[in-house]
């Protein structure tokens, strides 16, 4: 899973004035109580997982009561970890369109889009508070504790964000410009509710207007993701319906809480892990000296570590932080162009997205109810089939390649380095194999992998200290707050699109296209390009998965296969420019312009393309590792 933003906003000395990472992680005594209980909640998560798991499977004794705590736990380190990200400045945001503004111009843009999210959070406190009161009354099976111990939460979480960012405009923007926010947005809900009965007579023209006009302005002035979607929902709601705010706390509660995304904040601490012990990097050393002396062999071995380490690590980012810096200094070596190096690199992080275990697929099989070890199953197959487009593509490139001096390397150097490479290279075979064939859930699979990781970690690749390992609890709980409020704003907004009844007239166009499923197949794969390149993949995924997925079962569409298709189409998106967030990622992690990459890029690009049309046109591909 990857936490990307397109860039940053405005220059100024706050985390949410666009601060360094290093900056943003210096946090301030206030805030250091939030990231000890984050972690704290992040830790008794993973050791109740691996205790549950021990119990069950060793001593045969369930621990019926573990779900429980784990899923208290888990929605307090969610909205924790999103206040956390909030301070950092690590929400998801497109901000290409405010980096193209005048600086004046940025300034107010920023402004209002720091008031358009504290007016969201007021407008939904008060909603979180109702709620979290009602819940009282429903107790849980097995401790018998009010839900409200649970849910308070959210409430508890939108106060703290509200908090955070009101701190920071005070702080970091000019008065004026920030009275101006106000009155600008103040101004746009005073009309919009003086002009609620006429917007109710429009029936589904509101969607137009709130859940795709809304949202759109939102996007274009910065705000972060998960507050665009939020806003588009509460505006649809207050102003041109008659349901209460309290419908989009219960769909994000219900959004957040599947037990099935616990796995998400720890597959996200195993890839902090693979990155602190160096596990990636004897993975790459491994495969450079099998394969780095032949023809396009570095690019054989970019390509292949992307693919592994990705099977362990789940995260784009990770994946290309950890490939890049191993080898692009022997790629210039042998005449690797940097754009030719970071258009492989792009590539290869979005090829590797199925690989499990791919956080996208897990959060994909929790929203629209596939099965997570079949999508693992198939994911492995499916992302082969994109590395041999690739590798291809990347032979080709390699004709003219220098070969002076490259060496074969001794088969006792190989085996030295497959020695010190072996425990990491079991690692996904150990994750796919166990999920795939139900030896354990996604969940504690990823609870053993982390514990196995630290293990072998210690004793192999010089450890963790405690400290870092702390940094990395915190950093986990802040990665994992930003993706899980997004699911959850993305679910009230899914809410709101399919209540407005316009799901049911796509149905019936999307459903009577001449072509039948193939049609469809186009449409999706064009629609997925284009929100991967908008809003990153996972947004693009929560968003239209519940819209699409009926759909394409009308169709007859194995769910797996449709799967693979949307997933492999929205990862296209996210590499292409000059939008999509992922080039500027792989951009910044190689070190080269992105105006000199985007003419390199696209050749790879075409060669995913017709992956996926191969993918899509040929069902078989999906299924095959059923």
């Amino acid at each position: 899973m990857s936490q990307m933003t397109a860039g940053s906003p405005p220059s100024g000395g706050d985390a949410l004035e666009g601060a360094t990472p290093a900056d943003t992680r210096k946090s301030p005594l206030w805030l250091r109580p939030f990231e000890a209980v984050a972690a704290l909640l992040m830790l008794t998560i993973t050791v109740l997982l691996l205790t549950a798991v021990i119990s069950r499977y060793v001593f045969g004794k369930p621990l019926v009561w573990s779900d429980e705590v784990v899923s208290i736990c888990f929605i307090w380190l969610t909205m924790l970890g999103a206040a956390i990200a909030v301070h950092r400045n690590e929400h998801l945001r497109l901000a290409l369109f405010v980096d193209l503004m005048p600086e004046r111009v940025r300034s107010f843009v920023h402004a209002f889009a720091l008031m358009a999210m504290a007016a969201m959070l007021v407008a939904l406190i008060p909603s979180a508070v109702e709620y979290a009161k009602d819940e009282w009354f429903i107790h849980t099976p097995a401790l018998d504790l009010p839900n409200s111990f649970r849910v308070a939460s959210i409430a508890f979480g939108f106060i703290a964000m509200l908090g955070l960012i009101l701190l920071y405009a005070g702080r970091t923007v000019r008065k004026t410009e920030l009275a101006l926010a106000v009155v600008l947005v103040a101004a746009i809900a005073a009309a919009c509710w003086a002009l609620s009965p006429q917007l109710m007579k429009l029936g589904t023209a509101n969607i137009a207007i709130f859940l795709i006009g809304f949202v759109a302005v939102c996007l274009v002035a910065g705000v972060p993701i998960a507050f665009c979607f939020g806003i588009g929902a509460v505006c649809y709601l207050a102003f041109s319906t008659h349901v209460p705010l309290s419908v989009v706390i219960g769909r994000m509660d219900e959004g957040m809480s599947s037990l099935v995304l616990v796995s998400v904040p720890i597959f996200v601490l195993l890839g902090c892990v693979l990155d602190a012990t160096g596990m990636g990097k004897a993975i790459v050393d491994f495969l450079a000296s099998l394969l780095g002396h032949i023809k396009a062999g570095m690019s054989y071995v970019l390509l292949g570590s992307l693919f592994i380490v990705s099977g362990i690590s789940g995260s784009k980012v990770s994946d290309m932080a950890t490939v890049a810096p191993a080898l692009f200094p022997e790629m210039k070596r042998r005449g690797h162009q940097p754009r030719e190096m970071v258009a492989l690199l792009a590539t290869g992080a979005a090829m590797a997205d199925t690989v499990p275990p791919s956080i996208v697929l897990i959060v994909l099989g929790a929203v629209a109810g596939v099965s997570i070890a079949g999508l693992f199953q198939a994911g492995f197959v499916i992302a082969m089939v994109l590395l041999l487009m690739l590798l291809v593509l990347a032979r080709w490139k390699a004709r003219h390649e220098n070969m002076h001096g490259a060496q074969r390397a001794p088969m006792k150097l190989v085996g030295r380095f497959l020695l010190i490479a072996a425990p990491a290279l079991a690692l996904p075979f150990l994750i796919r194999t166990a999920v795939g064939e139900g030896v354990a859930t996604a969940t504690e699979v990823s609870t053993v992998a982390v514990v196995y990781a630290l293990f072998v970690g210690q004793v192999m690749y010089g450890g963790i200290g405690l400290r870092k390992f702390y940094d990395m609890l915190v950093e986990t709980a802040a990665l994992s707050g930003v993706v899980l409020l997004v699911l959850g704003a993305a679910s009230a907004m899914a809410w709101s699109i399919t209540q407005s009844g316009v799901v049911q007239q796509l149905s019936t166009f999307l459903t009577t296209l001449p072509g039948g499923w193939i049609a469809f197949m186009a449409v999706t794969i064009v629609v997925f390009v284009i929100l991967g390149c908008l809003l990153e993949g996972l947004p693009a995924v929560l968003l239209l998965a519940p819209i699409m997925f009926p759909i394409a079962r009308k169709l007859g569409i194995h769910d797996i296969h449709y799967s693979m298709v949307i997933v492999c189409a929205m990862n296209v998106g996210l590499m292409m420019p000059p939008i999509g967030v992922g080039f500027y990622i792989a951009c910044r992690i190689g070190d080269a312009p992105p105006d000199e990459v985007i003419g390199a890029i696209w050749p790879y690009l075409v060669a995913l393309m017709v992956g996926v049309l191969v993918i899509a046109a040929v069902p078989w591909i999906s299924t095959v590792a059923l």
